[in-house]
């Protein structure tokens, strides 16, 4: 006789849990069908659209902000999505990267001649993936967070279709983004292996209940899983993709990617291995202090012998997320908050820089080298002002918020006496700093200081910068030097967004 299947239970679903993703998702869905009904739309539709629905997105994240406070973390669909003030706070840098991102999107489209919502539609749907990955409890949604993450950036980084660097870079980050995911579904494959679960409240608990006697194929699927999500956040030495992939996507794009896509990434990190587990920390933080070492020295080093600020800032990104994995390492409550402080400060000074770079990279996006940008501070002086506030804040200069965010994570580090890697943290800063004074430098720099004369006359015609590109770089001006004088509110809510695992009632 054959055996009879019961009925399997519908997980339960708090769709005010998912409002955050369901206005990402949807709004996407709600583009590209009215564009496609209504093709005489004029342009500006495109990026007002998804500036509000990424502020919509944020704004549930707020009202949800309330109800953990008063009831605590919630379970959203079955124990497989989670709502904590973690994940929400994640979710509000994640859209308010889209907010700032969206308008630069629309000067950069005009001035390329690009038509149509595809570029902004797939930037919702990469931001609605991240948001799954902020808030994933289980290995299985994560890898599937990450894969809606990612697709959509794979196909933003090539969307330049007349320059062969941007289909360049997008090939190879499809490649490599490929290899990763694989690694990354070997790892899930050897945990579940050797935990019999994917749910990470599942592992937790069997973790903290049970000896694990096939301890290496633990261990195999840990470093699999850090190699597969040290990809997603551009550590050391699976950065390889980066410096290529940044200099040849499109610059607003990756403005998104070195901001939403890298602040989703860490999410992921610090809820399997800060959270999942904890208990096994003392197996994966070794590997976490070399590869925030390794990552923190060469972001640094190789950043300063560029001649192309688009790899100027590429490498700076990975010197920056060597920071980063150094509140990871600490795995502690203190390192965490410095983690998502220094994720939300730098998500709004990567995005302004990038939008400076935007505005002056030129028809086809391929004036970015340093010669570019010399006479800035003459053609457009409060341009040049703004990007050199941004600028001295990811040097961690005083009054900015790049400097808190650092003092945190170096803070945190001392706290877990982890007091060699601090060491090489600040010395990383001081290496980088020659980095920003080299790019300084070159705005304030006559206009021929450039190699020739017809390097000097290109350089001395006027540049036009859109004015919702302006407006951009000028909130992420006021916020960079915001926080920077009055820390706290931002230092408050980080410290609140303590990630948490909440088993299925």
């Amino acid at each position: 006789m054959m055996a009879q299947i019961g009925p399997v239970a519908a997980p339960a679903v708090d769709w005010a849990g998912l409002g955050p993703v369901l206005a990402l998702a949807l709004g996407a869905v709600v583009a590209i069908m009215v564009r496609t009904l209504a093709r005489r739309l004029p342009d500006w539709v495109d990026w007002a659209w998804t500036a509000l629905v990424a502020a919509a997105a944020a704004g549930a994240a707020v009202s949800l902000w309330g109800r953990v406070g008063a009831e605590g973390p919630f379970n959203a669909v079955g124990d497989q999505f989670g709502v904590d003030r973690f994940s929400l706070l994640v979710t509000a840098v994640i859209a308010v990267s889209v907010m700032l991102v969206a308008p630069v999107l629309h000067g950069f489209c005009q001035r390329e001649g690009w038509s149509g919502p595809e570029i902004y539609v797939l930037m919702l749907l990469s931001a609605a993936g991240g948001v799954v990955m902020a808030g994933a409890n289980d290995l299985v949604v994560l890898f599937l967070g990450l894969e809606i993450l990612s697709i959509p950036a794979y196909v933003l980084a090539a969307r330049n279709l007349a320059r062969i660097q941007s289909l360049e870079a997008g090939l190879k980050y499809f490649v490599l983004g490929a290899f990763s995911s694989a690694f990354l579904l070997y790892g899930i494959a050897l945990v579940y292996g050797s935990t019999g679960t994917t749910n990470l409240v599942g592992i937790r608990d069997y973790l903290s209940r049970w000896v694990v006697l096939s301890d290496a194929m633990l261990l195999a699927g840990l470093a699999l899983l850090l190699v597969g999500l040290g990809f997603k956040v551009a550590a050391v030495p699976f950065h390889a993709w980066v410096p290529d992939v940044y200099q040849g996507a499109p610059t607003p794009v990756v403005a998104f990617m070195a901001s939403a896509v890298k602040t989703a990434g860490f999410a992921a990190v610090i809820r399997v291995f800060v959270v999942a587990f904890d208990l096994r920390s003392g197996d994966w933080q070794p590997a976490v202090y070399a590869l925030a070492v390794v990552t923190l020295l060469t972001g640094a080093v190789l950043a300063v012998v560029q001649r192309d600020v688009k790899r100027m800032l590429a490498y700076s990104s990975i010197a920056h997320a060597g920071f980063v994995l150094v509140g990871v390492q600490a795995a502690s409550g203190r390192g965490t908050a410095a983690a998502v402080f220094y994720l939300a400060a730098y998500s709004v000074l990567v995005i302004g820089s990038f939008s400076v770079l935007a505005a002056v990279s030129g028809p086809g996006d391929s004036r970015t080298g340093l010669d570019d940008l010399r006479g800035l501070n003459s053609r457009r002086p409060a341009l040049a002002l703004g990007f050199t506030v941004l600028l001295l804040a990811q040097a961690g200069v005083p009054l900015t918020s790049g400097f808190v965010a650092k003092f945190e994570i170096i803070a945190a580090a001392v706290d877990a006496r982890s007091f060699w890697l601090a060491v090489v943290a600040m010395v990383s800063a001081v290496v980088a700093a020659f980095l920003y004074l080299r790019i300084m430098v070159a705005v304030y720099s006559s206009p021929d200081g450039g190699d020739g004369a017809g390097d000097a006359e290109e350089s001395a015609e006027p540049l036009a910068v859109p004015v919702l590109t302006g407006l951009v770089v000028a909130a992420t001006v006021a916020v960079t030097v915001g926080v920077g004088v009055l820390p706290s509110v931002l230092h408050d809510l980080a410290r609140d967004a303590i990630p948490a695992l909440v088993a299925a009632g």
